[in-house]
């Protein structure tokens, strides 16, 4: 007879247990956006105090976990639909901790040796990305914030890893709506878009400011509490700006569920969360 066995619930693996690779400047009482993020995914890349965020999170905003699955699965589209356009390079800016359904596994998976390039400015999700991809040498994790796109472009590990002669695929998921208008996030974008070669992808996801209640602004407010910045909403006239003279892709910037679903796990049964944010992505001529 065969025996059964039953599945065992999921244990979260808590990382302070072994401490030797945190960053010595590095706070672990305070929560990281990023380890939240990551913790609202699934993953188990978090300490305690990101745990107790993000359950306050999703007390104050019951929809923060499916917001976060979505703009996940977006990802994986967007990488999917870059790598059958013939795109074997990625630039993940903003990409927090590169763990559940991450760049590198999604377009490997459908495009082996592609190659990605990793930025965050958090060093504990540097360091946990760093320990996420050791021995994969297509991958590179970079320390640096996107609002110095000089340091990223100019970075040895984008240069030793990116071929800026050929189609590159740019993410920018759940990241411009951290910069103020006052930081000119127009001029930003035009920065990396002028950068990208001919034949190159930029996605972008960003929240939307037509649907946007309390309890999802009370949420953004705690997380800007710890480090993230203040979130801007945006329209979607003024989103659809950053893709600049970028041919956007059927069926264009639309609310990220939309944005080519492929299953139920692209989109939830709550229209609410459907609505939360903005996605497209769109082709440099």
């Amino acid at each position: 007879m065969t025996k059964l066995v039953r599945p065992q619930p999921k244990r979260w693996i808590d990382v302070t247990q072994d401490q030797s690779w945190i960053p010595q400047n590095v706070d672990v009482s305070v929560p990281s956006a990023a380890r939240v993020y990551d913790y609202l995914l699934g993953g188990a890349h978090n300490f305690a105090v990101d745990r107790l965020m993000g359950d306050k999170a999703e007390e104050m905003m019951p929809n923060s976990r499916s917001a976060a699955r979505l703009n996940r699965a977006f990802l994986r589209r967007a990488v999917r639909f870059m790598t059958d356009q013939g795109v074997r390079q990625f630039l993940d800016i903003g990409s927090g901790i590169p763990t559940v359904a991450n760049v590198h596994e999604v377009a490997q998976e459908q495009a082996p040796g592609s190659r990605v390039v990793y930025v965050d400015r958090d060093p504990v999700a540097v360091a946990h990305g760093e320990l996420i991809v050791a021995g994969n040498d297509q991958v590179s994790v970079l320390q640096a914030d996107m609002r110095d796109p000089d340091s990223i472009l100019g970075s040895p590990e984008v240069n030793r890893l990116l071929d800026f002669d050929q189609p590159i695929g740019l993410l920018l998921l759940f990241m411009v709506h951290w910069v103020p208008d006052e930081a000119d996030p127009q001029r930003l974008l035009k920065r990396y878009r002028e950068a990208l070669p001919s034949g190159s992808y930029l996605a972008i996801s960003h929240m939307a400011g037509d649907h946007v209640n309390d309890e999802a602004r009370a949420v953004t407010d705690r997380m800007s509490k710890s480090g993230g910045g203040e979130v801007a909403y945006r329209d979607r006239h003024e989103i659809e700006a950053f893709f600049g003279d970028f041919e956007l892709v059927e069926p264009g910037l639309v609310k990220f569920a939309e944005w080519r679903p492929t299953g139920p796990g692209d989109i939830s049964d709550d229209p609410a969360v459907n609505r939360i944010a903005f996605a497209g992505v769109g082709r440099k001529p």
